[in-house]
């Protein structure tokens, strides 16, 4: 449900950007600035508040993430202003990835060691559903009443995972973590920059694809605008199957898991702009693309093996690299767009990227030695 709360509110302005622009009499690109400032948020919040969390227990740093998640956007739903509007939804990013990377590390914890990538998959499902169900319904709810509805509803999700999160998870859950300065020393070596930045660099051609979407499917598959939230479902089932398959794949493969997806991905994104051009082939790769969320799951589990007592601290930054890589993929496929390749070069950068991350996972491999 935490996940399911934070997936809802990251993508909402996309589906209210219109109705937010109108409500603060500016321009639909300055409202795009919103989005920009929750991912600086996220970014900025999951290192430095993993950092500063590091002496509570995990059961009480989860319930205060999700309580400052809760506040971030009902101050957004009360946005008096535009820049207000910017400043709220940075606060509101802030927690985003330090809950994620807390999250993981208890359902790691909880279940079985030959279960933890599914655990963990589990957990991070809460961002497939939301795009599947969840922005839908708060989008619908924004246009129907205000926008500022739709940062309401995420806050009353929110504080209901807090008071749920309290009557389920036990009170001893995790003992003392080790102090920040541990945490440091674990967190700045090889296998755990490399992990991060195959997230960056991989998990870009999925965004990629997934922010020109709509104008793909209208301008190049050729349906009407009507059409485009069949196209978004059909990516939300992929983002469901491949959050699930990701915790599969490592429990069974480990780290060559991460090879496996990345090498899918690399086929699919090429595989694109040939399919774009008909409904009956754009939406099966659209689920296909979907699936390579499996990425996500695959890092947050192998990060466990790799960051020694920098467990939180590494969680938590997965979540910094898999937005470094949402502001990377559109901004290469604007690039791409921009000099006239058209809207489906953004699968040919996307296959680049992705290649990329296969390189950057050679190297990581070599550097992922057994901690002690």
């Amino acid at each position: 449900m935490g996940g399911f709360a934070i997936g809802t509110s990251e993508f909402v302005v996309m589906g209210l950007i219109s109705e937010i622009a109108r409500g603060f009499g500016v321009t639909e690109p300055q409202v795009g600035h919103v989005v920009s400032a929750y991912a600086l948020g996220v970014v900025v919040g999951a290192p430095v508040l993993a950092i500063l969390g590091a002496r509570l227990r995990r059961r009480t740093l989860l319930l205060l993430l999700m309580g400052f998640y809760a506040f971030g956007n009902l101050a957004s739903a009360l946005s008096p202003s535009y820049h207000a509007m910017l400043l709220f939804r940075f606060i509101a990013g802030l927690p985003h990835g330090a809950y994620f990377g807390v999250a993981a590390l208890v359902a790691a914890h909880i279940s079985p060691p030959s279960q933890r990538g599914a655990a963990v998959g589990r957990v991070m499902l809460g961002l497939s559903v939301a795009l599947l169900i969840g922005n839908p319904l708060a989008t619908w709810l924004g246009q129907l009443l205000s926008w500022r509805y739709a940062f309401g509803l995420v806050s009353i999700i929110a504080i209901a995972t807090v008071l749920m999160t309290a009557r389920v998870l036990p009170p001893g859950m995790g003992a003392p973590r080790t102090d920040a300065l541990a945490e440091l020393r674990d967190f700045n070596r090889a296998p755990v920059w490399l992990t991060l930045g195959i997230g960056a660099i991989g998990f870009a051609g999925m965004f990629c694809v997934f922010s020109y979407l709509s104008p793909t499917l209208v301008q190049v598959t050729g349906m009407p605008k009507s059409f485009v939230p069949v196209g978004l479902v059909a990516f939300g089932i992929g983002g469901i199957l491949g959050t699930l398959g990701g915790g599969w794949l490592f429990d069974r493969y480990g780290f060559r898991a991460a090879a496996m997806v990345l090498v899918w991905s690399i086929v699919l994104l090429l595989v694109f702009p040939s399919a774009a051009h008909s409904p009956w082939t754009v939406l099966p790769v659209v689920v296909a693309v979907g699936t390579m969320g499996a990425l996500a799951t695959v890092l947050q589990s192998h990060l466990m093996d790799v960051a020694g007592r920098a467990q939180t601290l590494a969680a938590a930054s997965n979540h910094s690299a898999f937005n470094a890589a949402n502001a990377l993929g559109p901004w290469l496929g604007g690039m791409a767009i921009t000099a006239g390749y058209g809207w489906t070069s953004t699968g040919y950068v996307g296959a680049a990227t992705a290649l990329g991350g296969l390189l950057i996972y050679l190297l990581a491999r070599r550097a992922s030695a057994p901690q002690p």
